[in-house]
Formats: C-alpha cells, sequence, structure tokens
C-alpha cells in the first residue's frame, strides 16, 4: 500500500498540469495567426522566382478546367489520366505553336536589324515619299511648322535606333543566358497544371475554408478571380485573331517583317479604345500617297470591315462584360500591370483592379446592413 500511496499522489498531481495545457491553446490563437501570416509570407519569398510559372500554370488549369471536366467520366473517372490528356492537348494546340511563333518572330526583327544596319532599309525614304505625294498646301504647312527637316528625322530615326539595337542585344543576349530558365518555368508551370487539373476542386474547397470570410464573399472573391482571368486570357484570344487577320493582309500586299506587324497588331489589340488601327491605317495611307491606290483601299476595306468586326463580334461572344470594369480601369490596370510586373501583369493588373472593386463591393454591402 504504501508503494502505490505516493503513485496515486503523482497522479493526482499530474492531472492538474495536463489540465493547464489547454488554456495556453487558446490563449495564444493571435501567435497561431502571426504564425500563419509569417510561414505565408516565408513560402512566397521561396517561390518568388518562379512567380510567373506559378501564375501561368494556374491560368491554363482554370482555362482548360472545361475539357477536363469533359475528358473525366470518359477515361473512367480516373483523374490522373484526363489531367494527362488534357496536359497534351495544351502542349499540341498551345505550347508548340507559340514557341515556333517565338522563333520565328526573334529572327525577323533580327533580319530587320541587319537590314537598317546595312542601309538597305531607309526609314526616311519613306517620309519623303509620303511627303512628295501631299497636295502642295499641305506640304507649305508642314514646313512652315518645320516638321519636313528630314536633316532632323534622319539623327532622331539613327538614335532611336541606335537605342532600339542596344535593346535588343541585351534581350537577346539575355534570352540565350537564360534559355534555361525560361524551359524551367514552362515545365513548372505545365506540371503545376498537371496537378491542379487532378486536384483543383479540392483546393478550391479547402481555400473556402481557409478564407476568413462569411461563405458568400468568399465565393463571391473567387468567381470574380476566375471571371477576370478567363475573360482577360480570352481578350488575348480576340487580340491574336485581329493581329492574325492584319497579318494576313500585309502578307497578301507582300508588306515586309509580316510576323513583326502581326505581334504589334495583336499587342496594340489588347489595349481598350485602341486597337491594330493605329498600325495598318498610316500603312494604308503610306500606300495611297505613293499610288498603290488598289492596295491601300483594299487594306483599309480589311481593316474596317474584317479586322474591326472581329473585335466588335468576337469579344462580346468570348469575353462578354461579366468583369464590369470600365474601359478605362481595364486600360490603366492593365497598362500599370505590364509596367510593373512585365507581361504577366498583363493578367495580374485587370485581376488586381476587379479585386479591388469586388471588395469595396463586399465592404459597402455590409455597411449597408442595418
Amino acid at each position: 500500500m504504501s508503494l502505490q500511496e505516493p503513485a496515486d499522489g503523482a497522479a493526482a498531481e499530474v492531472a492538474p498540469a495536463d489540465a493547464t495545457v489547454v488554456t495556453p491553446d487558446i490563449a495564444f490563437g493571435p501567435a497561431l495567426r502571426w504564425l500563419l501570416l509569417a510561414v505565408t509570407l516565408a513560402l512566397a519569398w521561396v517561390l518568388q522566382p518562379f512567380a510567373g510559372a506559378i501564375l501561368w500554370g494556374a491560368i491554363v488549369a482554370l482555362l482548360f478546367a472545361p475539357w477536363n471536366r469533359w475528358l473525366l467520366p470518359r477515361v473512367g473517372r480516373r483523374r490522373s489520366l484526363a489531367a494527362g490528356l488534357t496536359l497534351l492537348l495544351v502542349v499540341v494546340v498551345v505550347v508548340l505553336p507559340l514557341l515556333l511563333l517565338l522563333a520565328g518572330l526573334g529572327n525577323e526583327v533580327a533580319t530587320l536589324y541587319e537590314r537598317v544596319q546595312s542601309n538597305e532599309l531607309r526609314p526616311t525614304q519613306y517620309f519623303r515619299e509620303i511627303f512628295g505625294a501631299l497636295p502642295h498646301w499641305v506640304r507649305e504647312l508642314l514646313d512652315r511648322f518645320g516638321l519636313v527637316n528630314f536633316t532632323a528625322l534622319q539623327r532622331w530615326l539613327n538614335a532611336l535606333l541606335l537605342q532600339g539595337s542596344r535593346i535588343l542585344g541585351s534581350q537577346a543576349f539575355g534570352i540565350g543566358q537564360n534559355t534555361l530558365d525560361f524551359v524551367l518555368s514552362v515545365c513548372i508551370a505545365l506540371y503545376l497544371a498537371f496537378f491542379l487539373m487532378r486536384d483543383g476542386e479540392g483546393l478550391v474547397r479547402l481555400l473556402r475554408r481557409a478564407v476568413p470570410l462569411a461563405p458568400q464573399h468568399t465565393r463571391e472573391l473567387v468567381d470574380k478571380f476566375s471571371t477576370v482571368i478567363r475573360a482577360t486570357v480570352r481578350s488575348f484570344v480576340v487580340a491574336a485573331i485581329q493581329g492574325a487577320l492584319g497579318g494576313l493582309a500585309f502578307w497578301v500586299l507582300d508588306i515586309g517583317a509580316v510576323l513583326l506587324w502581326t505581334a504589334l497588331m495583336t499587342f496594340l489589340s489588347l489595349l481598350p479604345a485602341v486597337g491594330a488601327a493605329l498600325v495598318w491605317a498610316p500603312v494604308a495611307i503610306y500606300l495611297l500617297v505613293t499610288g498603290a491606290l488598289w492596295q491601300g483601299w483594299a487594306l483599309i476595306a480589311w481593316g474596317v470591315l474584317i479586322i474591326g468586326l472581329a473585335d466588335n463580334v468576337l469579344r462580346p461572344m468570348l469575353v462578354g462584360r461579366d468583369t464590369r470594369l470600365p474601359d478605362w480601369l481595364v486600360l490603366l490596370s492593365t497598362l500599370g500591370g505590364m509596367a510593373v510586373m512585365g507581361f504577366n501583369g498583363f493578367v495580374l493588373g485587370p485581376v488586381v483592379a476587379a479585386m479591388f472593386v469586388a471588395v469595396w463591393h463586399i465592404h459597402l454591402a455590409r455597411a449597408d446592413q442595418p
């Protein structure tokens, strides 16, 4: 009995100690939140070099999720197989053609640079031809304002070409040096897209549980994010179609550097209130004033009736007005995003603007509640 009594006493002493362990968990709730914030920021810092790859992996998974869902019952609900087949479609339809286009564009830019350097291509000569074809009163008016100083124009163009050649040279060197990084980023994006397509629904449910908001507000933010991502990428598809239509016209009219002009028209078509007309309209004017009348009028007709209608018809069909963002906000957020984050800002800029609008909408809705 004497040996068991201390044991019972020890047990009686341990019980209060165990009971006190529960209270610090509740007391250190704020500490847990700070810890969550710290480890989240640490993970973001670690993954920051691959932020672009992670972004595009998520975009690919989001855009091709309907195709993955369509495949799933047709492959016996095998999620890995469905995600793998979807990823194969992405590689064949998107990645390989895009890489080929980028390679062709780089080769065309290099060829154009060599022609300018060898004086085979003289930009001021085109301005002289346009000036010579203008009416006499227009030439006098331009001369009065000093807009026909071709010597100054030549110096300005030479300086611009020199600066552009340096930029292109540094970019080409950077691309050559970072080829492995680019290939690695593409592989990471595709690898991540595979798992997001396979396990995306579970991850979305987990995200909705983790966000400290009411379920309806979390659903609104997730829906807004998905809608803006889809609308932004679809607007790029519309811009690519407009650029391709403009490039087709340039190819038929035998205007050089077709891929370069196509890329430029595609980029300009991304911006609301401006578009491919900033490229094809000056070219059409040049054709008209230099005597190529049918080519100039054909390009104008093609630009207005085909390229313009493609924007008016395809954009409402593919993009719609689901984002509910003003055109000026889309324009500024797109330009600002690209200025801050490069090409990734083309997507992230409008997303940030949409999240801003959505969060303020939630705040005002809660403030209006009695």
